[in-house]
């Protein structure tokens, strides 16, 4: 009997010494912004250096610059069901912001971390019309949010903040960390709404460029010849679609007195300046794309200071070394490229997402990566490292070895993009394609300009020639093709587009075109 006792004794030491040996599953600090293009991150090094952005090129030098982060959709709404579902809108069921509303019953990366006790929590944009499920915590901005003193919904409840939204963002984020149950690992969804339109900035900021004269990019005052009619009769141009708002000839709404005042007191000189220019024609567009820069890259500087903030505190707290960090954005965005602002198209930079992810003891400090990755795969990576078994129907893949510069023999060379929302906002035609690492082919359907085309990114990399008719192209042609409809069979993509995933047409052109969505 006493070496039983004694077995049981020891025995009983050797396990609580294994469990305490055993590594703790790591932490996970989403950062999410809203329309943050790559070319206003300078460790992504664009020609232009718009600005500096020191933490983010902090969480670049210790961990994976990633270059080809694609999104499936680019727009805010469907990325963002996308990263929490792993699947494609077609299956996720949020294909448009005008007609679509998040199934909050279905399964997502925070349910499934909580039944393995995670604390969960998000906070900042939301932008799925339900309320967030899966979260131990949430407080979300209602619909776009507003820049200075937003109304906020807390667990169900309407509640006032004061200051600028992505302080305001930053402090919640870091307030519940602060009461967090520290014995659990946890996940922190932080999401800004900066820098969406109409691109407000923190007072501090205003003036921080000191009058800047920008670099203008090269295709600023780009012709649409070569393409098609869907690059030319869009509505998104400095040139045609920019607002007063948009200028900073009116102030954005819900301010203070006494921010307002502040808000003027920069503005108002430089506006009256503007007026009595009297700017016309290529005059007015590139005045237009200086404040556009101004303004755009003033909302980065704040984000960039919220980003440094989290990080310190994860150093502070000692837990930075047990903590994965992603910094990313629903999609990319225009700064002047094409004459445009917003996104949605399936060119580079708007199909193309910043992503940076530091995972300690995993990714490659300093390292980058060209890849075709997506935040399609940021739900099973998050699964992945929380030792989590991702659900069969996920269509992304764990980052994982991708980090560990390992990629495996099998990753994707190719990738399916699609766009729905038509005729408004902004008049984008629907679209679908295939990405490789050289080409692109588009399939513009829906209305009564039903055509495709093709681009050579290697030999005309801002995308201005469509080079479909090339006989050079034939063979090539073909085989994007093939991959197209076996990636759209793959990831069960409808054979015929249902006409109200065009949102605003509700059944109008897209119905009458409707065969047009047949794969080639």
């Amino acid at each position: 009997m006493k070496n039983l006792v004694r077995l049981s004794v020891i025995l009983c030491v050797a396990l609580g010494a294994a469990f305490a040996a055993a590594p703790r599953a790591p932490n996970i600090v989403f950062i999410f912004s809203d329309d943050h293009a790559y070319q206003a991150i300078s460790a992504y090094g664009d020609s232009r250096r718009l600005l500096e952005t020191p933490n983010l090129d902090r969480l670049a030098k210790t961990g994976v610059r990633f270059d080809r982060c694609l999104v499936p959709n680019s727009i805010c709404g469907p990325s963002r069901a996308v990263v929490l579902t792993g699947k494609y809108n077609h299956l996720n069921g949020f294909v448009n912001n005008s007609n679509s509303r998040f199934d909050g019953s279905q399964v997502t990366f925070p349910k499934l971390l909580q039944k393995v006790g995670y604390q969960t929590a998000v906070v900042g944009k939301w932008h799925l019309i339900s309320d967030p499920t899966g979260f131990d915590f949430w407080q979300v901005l209602p619909g776009q949010g507003l820049y200075y003193n937003p109304p906020m919904i807390r667990m169900g409840e309407q509640v006032k903040t004061s200051g600028y939204v992505t302080d305001i963002v930053t402090d919640l984020s870091l307030e519940w960390l602060r009461k967090r149950d520290k014995s659990k690992p946890f996940l922190l969804m932080s999401q800004h709404k900066a820098p969406h339109r109409e691109w407000a900035p923190a007072l501090r900021h205003l003036g921080a460029d000191k009058d800047r004269v920008y670099p203008e990019p090269e295709t600023l005052f780009d012709d649409y010849a070569n393409r098609g009619i869907a690059v030319r009769d869009q509505d998104m141009t400095l040139e045609k679609t920019f607002t007063p708002r948009d200028a900073k000839l009116e102030a954005p709404p819900n301010m203070t007195a006494e921010q307002r005042k502040a808000w003027d007191a920069y503005y108002e000189p430089r506006n009256a300046k503007f007026q009595a220019a009297n700017l016309s024609g290529k005059d007015l567009v590139r005045w237009r794309y200086q404040r556009y820069m101004h303004d755009y890259t003033g909302t980065v500087r704040a984000v960039d200071e919220s980003v440094g903030r989290l990080l310190d505190y994860l150093e502070q707290e000692g837990i930075a070394d047990n903590t994965i960090v992603v910094y990313s954005s629903d999609q990319g965005f225009f700064l002047g490229e094409h004459g445009w602002f917003d996104k949605r198209w399936i060119f580079e930079e708007s199909a193309r997402t910043p992503l940076l992810v530091r995972w300690p003891g995993v990714s490659r400090a300093g390292s980058v990566s060209k890849d075709i990755v997506s935040n399609l795969d940021f739900a099973q990576t998050f699964l992945d490292a929380a030792g989590v078994a991702a659900p069969v129907d996920m269509q992304g893949r764990s980052l994982r070895p991708v980090l560990a510069g390992q990629r495996p023999a099998d990753w994707r060379t190719s990738f399916y993009y699609q766009y729905f929302e038509w005729p408004r906002p902004h008049h984008v035609r629907p679209h679908y394609g295939v990405i490789t690492d050289r080409y692109k082919l588009v399939h513009f359907f829906g209305t009564a300009d039903d055509y495709w085309e093709l681009y050579d990114r290697e030999k005309d990399p801002m995308e201005l020639r469509n080079v479909l008719a090339d006989p050079a192209y034939a063979k090539t042609k073909v085989e994007l093709e093939q991959e197209l409809a076996r990636l759209r069979r793959e990831l069960k993509v409808p054979e015929r587009i249902p006409p109200e995933w065009l949102g605003n047409v509700g059944g109008g052109e897209g119905k009458a075109k409707k065969k047009s969505a047949k794969a080639p």
